[in-house]
């Protein structure tokens, strides 16, 4: 089975992306939305999130989402104590999710993962999807979301690869400047090729070619 990942940086059209590849047909597993369900009412991690960072419990039972970004974005070491607990709990169920759909035969499937770079995931997928657009448009997009601002979405970016190294190390490029459509064809096409072993050999070619340029 051949793994991908999805990653993309804030505003830039991933989760249209990850709706793209389901009607598609191919499976995809979601971290972000694992996350929300561990800090969902009832969730996983909702009590070990609250022992760290005392406040943020809702009157559901669940993590305050806002409250929590709050505390951590901008504060790495806070960030960092976050990810302690919930990168392990994601990943365990990542890879649950990976073996039972390579048991049953599935040829492609995606982990959508926003973070893909920034946590040293590479070692999970066999290559990349980057979705990506203007600054401009990415900016657009971000600052319509409720409750945020140009201080939160310049620290949010502080956190994340810049866009262009994400590009610059992505087997794959989806842009997402010009419409949602565009991006489905893109995403199709990207299918096809891994489905139909192409990528597989143009990978090999990178791979000895990169070879060959290290050894002069």
């Amino acid at each position: 089975m051949i793994v991908l990942g999805l990653t993309g940086s804030i505003g830039m059209g991933k989760s249209t992306a990850a709706g793209a590849l389901r009607r598609l047909g191919v499976p995809l597993y979601d971290a972000d939305a694992e996350i929300h369900k561990m800090m969902g009412p009832g969730g996983s991690a909702v009590a070990m999130v609250e022992a760290a960072f005392p406040g943020v419990r809702d009157e559901d039972g669940g993590i305050n989402r806002r409250k929590l970004g709050a505390r951590v974005i901008g504060n790495p070491e806070e960030l960092r104590r976050l990810e302690a607990i919930l990168h392990p709990r994601v990943r365990a169920v990542e890879r649950r999710w990976v073996a039972r759909h390579r048991a049953r035969g599935v040829k492609l499937a995606v982990l959508d993962i926003p973070l893909l770079f920034e946590t040293d995931r590479i070692d999970r997928v066999d290559g990349v999807i980057v979705v990506s657009a203007p600054l401009r448009l990415q900016r657009e997009r971000v600052m319509r979301r409720p409750g945020m601002t140009a201080e939160r979405f310049a620290a949010i970016l502080d956190s994340q690869l810049p866009d262009r190294k994400k590009r610059h190390r992505a087997d794959f490029i989806v842009s997402t400047a010009l419409s949602r459509a565009a991006a489905a064809r893109q995403l199709a096409a990207i299918v096809r090729r891994v489905r139909q072993g192409e990528w597989r050999r143009s990978l090999r070619l990178r791979r000895l070619r990169g070879r060959a340029a290290c050894a002069k």
